[in-house]
């Protein structure tokens, strides 16, 4: 498969007065076309900062990062919103709907982005609502609460996903299930999948998984043959 993304030497250092907190340090690290990619590593380790720089919502302080041939690290503030609103989608561990919106109307919020987007209704077929797209976020359930954020994430075809903690509020059936809604991402749809996660059973899942310790990667695994996310004994 063909490398998505590049990390070179990246660092990445926040400020606050006079205090300085060193995030990332000397990250290097490839993420190909496709690959279900699976962060781990302890709170505060750096996980949430590396798949911020990942998608372009932060910015590096130091090293270069690569989208396919194209230098992230390079872009002005116009080519990384458009890098953000074409590219990358988002999944986070808190649905983050708009509760005012029905799920339909959530999922059509792509749409006024002016991109070439996904029909909605697809979307959510795709998801398994299409029957719940009337419906307010105040009358799903946490698990479909999530499936329409990924249905929302989706809807713009980016090609990068990702995913923070997504099954992090929900039950054992409905995490495996939003699982296998972003590995089918990946294996069916071709879409790159980064998630972060606490949860070291999700490696079972990934292409790669990629270990973080004291702000830096300190091991890059791929596994041969993943497991199915229906597979997972929780």
């Amino acid at each position: 498969m063909p490398e998505l993304i590049r990390f070179e030497n990246v660092g990445k250092i926040y400020k606050t007065g006079a205090i300085v907190y060193e995030a990332l340090h000397d990250v290097n690290l490839t993420i190909d076309e496709g690959e279900l990619v699976v962060i781990l590593g302890p709170s505060g380790a750096g996980k949430s900062t590396l798949l911020n720089l990942v998608g372009g919502l932060d910015g590096a302080t130091s090293g270069r990062i690569f989208f396919g041939d194209e230098e992230i690290t390079a872009f002005d503030d116009k080519r990384l919103g458009r890098f953000r609103a074409v590219d990358v989608g988002i999944i986070f561990q808190f649905y983050n709907l708009v509760p005012t919106l029905t799920a339909l109307e959530n999922v059509s919020l792509m749409q006024d982005l002016g991109l070439d987007t996904m029909d909605p209704m697809e979307a959510l077929d795709l998801v398994g609502l299409a029957d719940r797209s009337d419906n307010f976020p105040s009358q799903l359930s946490g698990g479909q609460q999530q499936r329409i954020s990924i249905a929302r994430a989706i809807a713009k075809k980016p090609r990068l996903l990702l995913c923070d903690e997504p099954t992090g509020a929900l039950d054992t059936n409905t995490g495996r299930e939003v699982l296998k809604l972003l590995q089918d991402q990946s294996r069916i749809r071709r879409q790159t999948v980064v998630m972060v996660t606490h949860n070291a059973m999700f490696a079972e899942i990934a292409d790669k998984v990629v270990m973080v310790k004291n702000g830096t990667v300190e091991e890059v695994r791929i596994n041969k043959e993943p497991k199915d996310a229906d597979e997972l004994e929780w």
